[in-house]
């Protein structure tokens, strides 16, 4: 009986049968391999349609004689190669130097912006870490600035930046008299001012949101035995809480920064079409470029410009941050 039994099962695994159903398993093993991708494919096809077709159109715009006589038929406007291109950095040229005044003007907003959301952010994510009464109400009001849309946040600046009766000439004028008459605030060079202001009370929550959630990865053991060989509050931050914010702090960085570059609706509602020479950001210049003058054609070129500019910084930024996580890790 013990020798025929293995026998028999040999003879059953080898049998013709038993080699017909083995493949039977691997179409439920495809649909689970694939299931996958196929709930992708709608995130897929919407990302194609929002994103890519749009960028591919512009691309093509970018080398026609897009005018406002080829509005009805953008397709039948004639080909241009590189000349838009070319009138877009001719810095010699008015509608070149204009382009080069904008991105200068972005480049120190963007630099100002991002500093000091990530210096506000941290610091007050680093105050939220300790325990007292009241600590999660104030947690939901440093994050109204960012849950709040931006035209009602940004409008609601506009009336604050009024001359004759808004709230920060009353304040600073009126109350505690530090200047000696109303500011014009949306106009002149004090709109770089107040375009700052806004755009960092709008965009700090993110940045204290994204460096809370990375506190609390940090062990809290790490902080007591500094503690007790004596490291103060600054040293614990020098030597525990900024080394091990470091990744966090580089995705946040690069996210601030593609965020503020690119940003249109802040000085868009606050202060129209038309924005100041001193708050003349690239975003708002390039919709003046294409919907004000008419020209789509020198208004998407200035977009790819902007693009590639985007990406050349994005690849340098990462690489550089990549090999210095190397270096750390070595």
């Amino acid at each position: 009986m013990t020798t025929t039994a293995p026998a028999e099962a040999a003879v059953h695994k080898n049998s013709p049968g038993s080699a017909e159903k083995a493949p039977r398993r691997r179409p439920g093993r495809i649909r689970r391999i694939a299931l996958p991708y196929l709930l992708l494919l709608p995130a897929l096809f919407l990302e194609l349609l929002v994103h890519l077709v749009p960028m591919v159109i512009g691309i093509v715009m970018s080398f026609k004689e897009l005018t406002q006589f080829y509005i009805r038929d953008w397709g039948t406007a004639p080909w241009s190669g590189f000349d838009n291109y070319k009138v877009s950095v001719d810095f010699d040229a008015p509608v070149g130097q204009d382009l080069l005044h904008s991105f200068f003007v972005t480049v120190v907003f963007t630099i100002l912006s991002v500093s000091f959301c990530w210096l506000i952010g941290t610091a007050a994510a680093v105050y939220m870490q300790d325990n007292f009464r009241g600590r999660g109400i104030l947690r939901a009001l440093f994050l109204v600035p960012y849950a709040l849309p931006v035209y009602a946040a940004v409008i609601t600046w506009v009336f604050m930046f009024q001359h004759d009766n808004g709230l920060v000439n009353h304040v600073l004028h009126d109350q505690l008299h530090i200047t000696s008459k109303p500011s014009f605030w949306l106009i002149g060079d004090n709109s770089f001012y107040a375009l700052l202001i806004v755009h960092v009370w709008k965009g700090w929550p993110f940045a204290f949101l994204i460096v809370m959630a990375g506190l609390q990865n940090i062990p809290k053991e790490l902080y007591e035995a500094a503690a007790l060989d004596g490291a103060g509050m600054v040293q614990q931050l020098r030597r525990i809480t900024l080394p091990s914010l470091r990744p966090v702090n580089q995705v946040l960085v690069l996210v601030l920064f593609l965020w503020t570059f690119n940003d249109f609706n802040t000085p868009y509602v606050l202060f129209g079409k038309a924005a100041p020479e001193a708050a003349d950001l690239i975003s708002v210049h390039i919709y003046q470029a294409s919907f004000v003058t008419w020209n789509f054609g020198t208004g998407s070129a200035m977009s790819v410009l902007l693009l590639l500019f985007l990406l050349v910084v994005t690849g340098v930024y990462l690489a550089l941050t990549s090999r210095g996580r190397r270096t750390a890790d070595v």
